[in-house]
């Protein structure tokens, strides 16, 4: 069945000028243009869109989900499928959160008691669950399950001071990393404060800490696309400077 974009955005729920724009960036090319200047789409367009969608349900940016669904090797299936894995991860994290408004309500009402704890078991879960689709696959592969299950329990337990601690680390880090970054020296006061900071942030989801491991989760934000655009989004070259750092504070030239 073929349909034009009016027919196609109602359809798919989204607006002719956002088809019109995927056919713009090239993300969804109409199948053919008829004698009247239509846009026309037929099944594998429709297929196509579908896939879109579901990426674009999981926050991926049009960018990288037109690299993805037009990559030679894209396998439709296996697509789905993962698609299928991350959306039930996802309804996981909102039933976390659900259940714990639930509670808090409960609580306010005077209903039940909830512990400080408690508060925040719902967006401890929702860490893990986004660690686990954004990175899972790449990272127990790198260190095995065992020592990821670790660190997601290490994670369920912590304290609301922990958790308070960790985001006063992370904010440390991008600004010791950005002072030391403008100096230049991987080797410098800065450079090694902030790979000191580093380590004290990841203590917190480790369940042990080694030199080893931390000069090669450096070398990891280096070799992931993923974790270097994190790092490099306001000073290119970030990720490298902090790889360098760490290899010089832990004394390990990866």
């Amino acid at each position: 069945m073929e349909y034009t974009v009016q027919k196609l955005g109602r359809l798919a729920g989204i607006s002719t000028r956002t088809l019109r724009y995927y056919d713009e960036i090239g993300l969804l090319k109409p199948a053919r243009i008829n004698s009247s200047g239509y846009r026309i789409y037929g099944q594998p367009e429709v297929d196509r869109l579908q896939q879109i969608l579901f990426y674009r349900e999981l926050d991926v940016g049009l960018e990288e989900i037109k690299e993805i669904v037009g990559a030679p090797e894209f396998d439709a299936r296996s697509a789905l499928a993962k698609h299928r894995e991350q959306l039930l991860a996802k309804r996981q994290q909102l039933d976390a959160l659900i259940a714990n408004i639930d509670l808090t309500l409960a609580h306010q009402e005077g209903m039940t008691n909830m512990s400080d704890q408690q508060k925040f078991e719902g967006f401890k879960q929702q860490l893990i669950d986004d660690n686990e689709a954004k990175y899972g696959e790449e990272i127990r592969a790198k260190y095995g399950n065992e020592r990821v299950n670790k660190s997601n329990a290490k994670i369920k337990n912590m304290t609301k001071e922990q958790h308070e601690e960790i985001e006063r680390l992370s904010e440390d880090i991008h600004a010791t990393l950005a002072q030391a970054f403008a100096t230049g020296d991987p080797a410098g006061e800065l450079a090694q404060k902030a790979a000191d900071l580093h380590r004290r942030w990841l203590t917190f989801y480790w369940d042990q800490y080694t030199k080893e491991a931390h000069a090669g989760v450096a070398q990891m934000y280096v070799d992931d696309e993923r974790f270097r655009a994190y790092y490099d989004k306001d000073q290119p070259g970030i990720a490298e400077f902090l790889r360098d750092a760490v290899r010089i504070y832990t004394g390990i030239d990866a």
